[in-house]
């Protein structure tokens, strides 16, 4: 494959949590940006309509194709109309991002059963839903590519247990589905992201010393973004990584390598 040559060009690509405040790079707006400069027809997701459009539109603004959908990934119903949206739009789904997540502190003695569920619900199940109504849809296009976004959580937990354990489950997932669906020519991966910085972590909470010290529990002493993020999201989804499935790439900058659990 020659330079530049990614795959992508004409394909079509689900982006779920594709939104962000304002005019900020989240994980998933990268990834959306990305994908749509490969080439690719990106169907934007968010639960917060405006914000799927803003990046829809930032997309249309680059010459690129995008349409932004409402919807919550939660819904089995919702999940199936994404979908379908996609197929009515661009003509069917060749890549998924499964990008949605909430985080959630404490330990299995502080949680309340209904927080526990709500973290379950949220970063499992939405993928599971997602994936079984975008599989079908692939298959009919020869193949496909899933990438799931989990969390250095699940390979380092420090008492964020709900959310380590969710995130450990979406790894878990991406094995699963890669074994069962290799056959039908669809390759499923997953994204386990460091403490980059983006709009949903950053807040009253983040402080500049605790932005620095973030930057500086990497053995590359940066601070990550949104961008690498996508950087990886694109490179799982294109043919470069046509012989990879089943895999997890942390996109950490070696944190956990280096840092230790509390």
């Amino acid at each position: 494959m020659n330079e530049g040559e990614e795959g992508l060009d004409g394909k079509v690509a689900i982006v779920t949590g594709g939104g962000a405040l304002d005019d900020g790079i989240g994980n998933g707006r990268a990834a959306a940006l990305l994908l749509a400069r490969a080439g690719a027809r990106v169907v934007v997701v968010d639960r917060k309509p405006e914000l799927a459009e803003r990046t829809a539109a930032m997309i249309d603004d680059e010459g690129g194709a995008a349409v932004a959908v409402a919807g919550d990934v939660t819904s089995d119903d919702d999940c199936a109309s994404i979908v379908a949206t996609a197929i009515e739009a661009f003509g069917g789904v060749d890549i998924l991002d499964n990008n949605v997540g909430i985080g959630s502190r404490g330990s299995v003695v502080d949680l309340e059963p209904s927080q526990w569920e709500r973290v379950m619900n949220v970063n499992v199940a939405s993928m599971f839903l997602m994936s079984k109504h975008a599989i079908p849809a692939m298959i009919e296009r020869g193949g496909g590519a899933i990438v799931n976004v989990s969390s250095i959580s699940a390979l380092r937990p420090r008492g964020l247990t709900a959310y380590s354990t969710s995130k450990g489950a979406v790894i878990a997932l991406t094995r699963a589905m890669a074994v069962d669906h290799g056959r039908d020519g669809i390759r499923v991966n997953c994204v386990a992201p460091g403490p980059v910085y983006t709009p949903m972590v950053a807040g009253p909470g983040m402080s500049d010393e605790l932005r620095e010290r973030r930057r500086n529990a990497s053995p590359l002493k940066m601070e990550g973004s949104g961008w690498d993020v996508g950087n990886a999201v694109v490179f799982l989804a294109s043919a470069r990584a046509r012989y990879i499935t089943g895999q997890t790439l942390a996109v950490d900058g070696g944190v956990t390598l280096t840092a230790a659990s509390r």
